[in-house]
């Protein structure tokens, strides 16, 4: 679908300004004390149903429990012990030898929390109109997405302005591209339903609300997870530049170009074992074992190694800005091809 590939090019062009400026990009907080804000907005106006903001909702107790995708889903899958992809060092020296960079945090950030929020909605939520720019590789509304859901980079941010609905109680996500009010719904560039309990992908050649076609709820690095003490799925990661056609469990190129040195979109990353982690503060520790075991999937166009996460006040951003001790050089591509059970399938052998 031509348009994709260059969607993102004014937020990947603002944050080289950043960085040209000595910022490391808009997850790096400001040296002066910042204005902690939770991940999700105001709460909802009397009228419609309130949605419960954020990852620290939970789902009344008669719920049967949601997780993110079935136990066996390739997100969840253990990547650890897979061989190399006989192409790893062209496709790392293709994305850069640059520092990792977690693109989330607490506080703010030119205004508006350091990430991709999510807002988690109740049981019955009022379903909107969504008018959708690529309706044809979309799935149509309506969706239930509140007046006050959390868009990315603000009320008026400029970048993606990705909208993340977790219908708990439905076990779905409701994911939009370029997410904007309208009326007394949403309109967006692009959006994508997926049903948490399910392993289908996406119909081939179909994007999302990530131009891998892939769900963005999926690859988030959340708070709870790392208060936790564990990450028990690969992570969403962009790179620069991608090749044409895309790598399973991706659905979706935004790429023209065929240099095989270049990763392609679902290209699964992994972090060395001899990479020494003992050091890291444990919020990024935990982060940085996650990349390890369940390794990194390339999932959009942006700038390289920037690991995305959903913002919470509670995240300490000097642990996470540690995690710039770990450069491109410490990856690996895998061969990911062998757990592979269906090419329409998430679901791992």
């Amino acid at each position: 679908m031509i348009g994709l590939s260059t969607r993102r090019t004014a937020a990947v062009a603002a944050v080289l300004a950043l960085s040209a400026a000595g910022c490391s990009g808009p997850g790096t907080p400001p040296a002066a004390p910042v204005v902690t804000a939770a991940a999700a907005a105001t709460p909802a106006p009397p009228a419609v149903p309130a949605a419960r903001a954020g990852l620290g909702g939970r789902p009344s107790p008669s719920a049967r429990p949601c997780t993110v995708f079935p136990a066996d889903n390739v997100w969840h899958a253990d990547v650890s012990r897979l061989p190399v992809h006989p192409r790893s060092a062209a496709m790392i020296g293709a994305i850069g030898g640059g520092a990792v960079h977690a693109d989330f945090g607490s506080g703010q950030w030119e205004g508006a929390p350091i990430g991709i929020p999510v807002t988690v909605v109740p049981a019955g939520q009022r379903r909107v109109p969504v008018t959708l720019g690529y309706a044809d590789e979309s799935d149509p509304g309506p969706y239930p997405i509140p007046p006050h859901a959390a868009v990315e980079g603000g009320p008026d941010g400029t970048g993606d302005r990705h909208v993340i609905v977790w219908d708990r109680a439905a076990c779905r996500a409701y994911e939009l591209f370029d997410a904007h009010r309208s009326g007394a719904g949403w309109r967006a560039g692009s959006g994508a339903v997926f049903d948490l309990r399910s392993n289908r992908l996406r119909r081939a050649g179909w994007t999302s609300a990530d131009a891998a076609g892939l769900s963005i709820l999926a690859g988030l690095v959340r708070y709870d997870e790392v208060a936790a003490g564990r990450i028990d799925h690969a992570i969403r990661v962009t790179v620069p530049r991608t090749r044409t056609g895309w790598t399973w469990p991706a659905t979706h190129s935004a790429s023209s170009a065929t240099d095989p040195a270049l990763p392609q979109l679902g290209q699964r990353l992994r972090l060395k074992r001899s990479v020494d982690l003992s050091r890291l503060p444990r919020q990024a520790r935990i982060v940085a074992e996650a990349m390890r075991r369940y390794g990194l999937i390339v999932a959009d166009h942006g700038s390289a190694w920037f690991l995305s996460g959903a913002p919470d006040p509670r995240w300490d951003n000097d642990a996470l800005h540690a995690l710039g001790g770990l450069r491109g050089s410490d990856f690996e591509v895998v061969d990911a091809a062998g757990l592979m059970v269906s090419a329409g399938s998430g679901a791992t052998g």
